[in-house]
């Protein structure tokens, strides 16, 4: 007989428990630390029936979730439930087409930051924009957008299983929002070496000379108001905050330039590394002083 204790068998909310499973990290609250996690699942939520989101919150706080592994179209999971052998799990994107991709590319390289970031290994706060701009979404919208599958009976699709894979797995974004770039058919190398190769076309066209043209009154009237404020402080400095913590991709300035034309024998990049190094352990220095290199002081002996 199947113990059905406080009522919650019937909920699905008393599986087996799985042993070395992959628990959340968010023991209650929202899932996922970064905006663009929490941002995919928000929208998986929009395609799960309200009781398969809470058990499969409560899946994936549990450690239900046995493994979860990148395939080459998406991810494949095991999740035990109550039935002795853990249900296989898979979730895919429609990935987009190449005249997409070029698209959303052309978008991101025509402004420097999106640029910028990318290359450092960071997610654009406005990216989404920049995917609308080209007519399509980096982040699913509908049931055509997200296909996932589960072994379970449940009838219903995405089911409990699918749903704290999805928890799972927007922790897993948290760690690589590339991984969203994958599924949607293009690698972190694929992408960067595109938005190269636009900047760097966009920065010979952008050595032409252009033809000058007189400010306009309104122009001028902009231009003077932004030299009285120039040296002013907005009251949005006390929103900014400044954290230094090492770069998720390691010397991001010297991947984002690339191998100058000239090397031919050597990685110049290799060679430049420890000197980047050095030079960013010696600002940090400049900056905190002794804070970095002191030794606590000890207490005098009363």
């Amino acid at each position: 007989m199947v113990d059905d204790r406080n009522g919650m068998n019937g909920w699905g909310m008393n599986p087996r428990k799985a042993r070395g499973g992959i628990k959340a990290q968010s023991e209650h609250g929202t899932f996922g630390k970064h905006w663009w996690a929490r941002r995919w699942i928000s929208a998986m939520e929009q395609l799960v029936s309200g009781p398969r989101l809470i058990r499969g919150q409560f899946y994936a706080r549990q450690g239900q979730v046995v493994s979860i592994e990148e395939t080459r179209d998406g991810v494949a999971a095991l999740v035990q439930g109550s039935r002795p052998r853990p249900y296989k799990v898979t979730i895919r994107l429609t990935p987009l087409t190449a005249r997409q991709w070029n698209r959303v590319l052309d978008v991101l390289a025509d402004q420097a930051i999106f640029a910028a970031q990318l290359l450092a290994g960071e997610m654009p706060s406005n990216i989404e924009e920049a995917f609308a701009t080209a007519g399509v979404s980096l982040f699913p919208q509908s049931s055509y957008d997200m296909i996932s599958e589960c072994s379970c009976p449940d009838k219903a699709n995405p089911c409990k299983h699918v749903a704290a894979t999805h928890y799972i797995l927007g922790e897993r974004f948290d760690e690589d929002p590339f991984l969203l770039f994958r599924m949607r058919g293009r690698t972190q190398e694929q992408l960067l070496s595109a938005l190269r190769q636009r900047r760097s076309g966009a920065s010979s066209v952008a050595t032409q000379p252009r033809q000058s043209r007189r400010p306009t009154g309104e122009e001028y009237t902009r231009l003077e108001d932004s030299m009285h404020r120039y040296w002013t402080i907005s009251p949005e400095i006390q929103q900014f905050s400044a954290q230094v913590r090492t770069p998720a991709i390691p010397q991001p300035l010297l991947k984002r330039l690339g191998e100058p034309d000239f090397v031919r024998d050597l990685t110049l990049q290799n060679q430049l590394e420890d000197v980047y190094n050095a030079i960013s352990q010696f600002a940090l220095l400049l900056a905190y002083g002794d804070a970095l290199s002191a030794p606590p002081e000890e207490e005098e002996e009363s």
